[in-house]
């Protein structure tokens, strides 16, 4: 089986062709504003360096949040078009869960992206990967309180923030990921959404 994985849900490109826990090929590259314009090239050269045709991949995983808006409307964007026009399998994953996964160390996890003006996406994932605090849009401070209830954890993050953590970086595990969620339920692709999470400014004026 061979898979397409696509993670723009930040300023980097994430994806990969994988095949049996393989990684065929991958790109892990930053590319901040210019990521609309070369995601899907680089994500072609892919296919081009291992001779292979779109029609050679048996499902599709993408990232659809949280993240960067724009981001996460080109991951989306492409993996829709492909998988709707060559009826491939699809199927939507957490940039925060995959964050957790990708990492090497026995605790609990803390993904983390910055959203800004004290908040932050994240959620809080045990060393077996069962969620203890859901991915959500989060005030930094009440994320902190969170982490009172834990023994050990860990922040996973390639943000910077206004208060001092120490932060293991976020490195993608591409195949370990793909192996998480190789046998997740596919769905429609014009039922691949956006994850945002985001709280409206209405919502994070009542709760500041």
């Amino acid at each position: 089986m061979r898979y397409l994985y696509i993670d723009t849900s930040s300023s980097f490109l994430y994806s990969a062709i994988t095949e049996d826990d393989k990684v065929l090929s991958e790109v892990k590259e930053e590319y901040g504003q210019s990521l609309s314009e070369v995601a899907l090239p680089k994500i072609v050269e892919m296919f081009t360096k291992n001779n292979l045709s779109p029609k050679d991949v048996d499902k599709i995983i993408v990232v659809n949040g949280p993240g960067s808006f724009t981001g996460i409307r080109i991951g989306i964007t492409i993996a829709k078009v492909y998988a709707w026009s060559l009826n491939i399998p699809i199927t939507t994953i957490s940039s925060l869960e995959a964050m957790s996964i990708s990492s090497e160390n026995e605790t609990n996890h803390i993904p983390m992206i910055n959203a800004r003006r004290g908040y932050v996406f994240a959620a809080i994932y045990d060393k077996d990967l069962k969620e203890i605090l859901k991915p959500q849009h989060i005030k930094l401070d009440e994320l902190l309180e969170e982490t009172k209830k834990l023994d050990k954890y860990e922040f996973i993050s390639n943000d910077e923030f206004d208060v001092d953590l120490k932060l293991e970086s976020y490195n993608p595990n591409i195949s370990k990921i793909v192996s998480h969620f190789k046998d997740k339920e596919s769905i429609n692709p014009h039922s691949v959404n956006p994850e945002y999470l985001k709280k409206t400014a209405a919502e994070e004026h009542v709760n500041g």
